[in-house]
């Protein structure tokens, strides 16, 4: 196991597929953090209630066996009074109504299951560290699309990391500073046209890129971006 570090998190991943526990934990690791991986709900309720205080993040799968969608996360909050962060996997989501009960509960957002290995890290990074991130509420699609952003006379290209409805996160070793305006141009997957937004960056990091909120979008782009969204987040396996 990779040494810790004074500034290393303890990230749980409870999932029942070996796969996705084994790239989890290789991508966090490989950034130099400590893993804590389980296969079952009885597992990782065990394991919040021995490590709670060392324990700096939750990455759950609601469909663990011998367990019902939300009712893992409503135990948890029993043990910790709503003071861990807990991301869901996405694909384990099987509706809205499940959302808003999460939501409730305090869920912090969703991630990917089978996100590559590389997006990992950028996709956990605000959770882990929110002093350093402006988080955007919503579920977010990861999605790897090439997009144009111009700041002052520059134009720059970069891949998306994720989009949501209010914004989207970028992969970039320039990343620049918080509050800096933006003009974008990207494609979404299966549209014939560019949608044109303003954007501002509501995060900056070195290691993994900015995060973008939009300030102007025209409403038939929202509509299509809202509608992808939607269509993309609610894929349970």
């Amino acid at each position: 196991m990779t040494s810790t570090t004074p500034s290393s998190k303890t990230v749980l991943i409870a999932d029942d597929t070996a796969f996705v526990r084994d790239r989890f934990k290789v991508a966090l690791e490989g950034a130099g953090h400590r893993t804590v991986t389980v296969a079952s709900a009885a597992e990782l309720l065990a394991r919040v209630r021995a490590d709670l205080e060392t324990l700096d993040l939750l990455v759950i799968d609601l469909r663990l066996p011998r367990t019902t969608g939300v009712d893992v996360i409503r135990s948890i909050r029993k043990m910790d009074d709503g003071r861990l962060p807990i991301l869901v996997f996405s694909g384990t989501v099987s509706s809205a109504q499940e959302v808003r009960e999460l939501e409730a509960l305090g869920v912090a957002g969703y991630v990917n299951e089978y996100s590559a290995v590389q997006h990992i890290f950028p996709s956990l990074a605000p959770h882990l560290f929110p002093e350093d991130f402006n988080r955007r509420e919503g579920p977010r699609v990861v999605l790897s699309i090439p997009i144009a952003y111009r700041f002052g006379n520059t134009i720059a290209a970069a891949l998306t990391l994720n989009l949501s409805r209010g914004g989207l996160a970028i992969r970039t070793t320039s990343a620049l500073e918080k509050g800096a305006l933006l003009r974008l141009r990207f494609r979404l997957p299966g549209s014939k046209r560019d949608i044109d937004a303003e954007a501002m960056v509501c995060w900056s990091d070195q290691r993994t890129g900015m995060g973008l909120q939009f300030q102007k979008v025209e409403a038939n782009d929202q509509t299509s971006i809202d509608d992808f969204v939607d269509s993309h987040f609610f894929q349970p396996r």
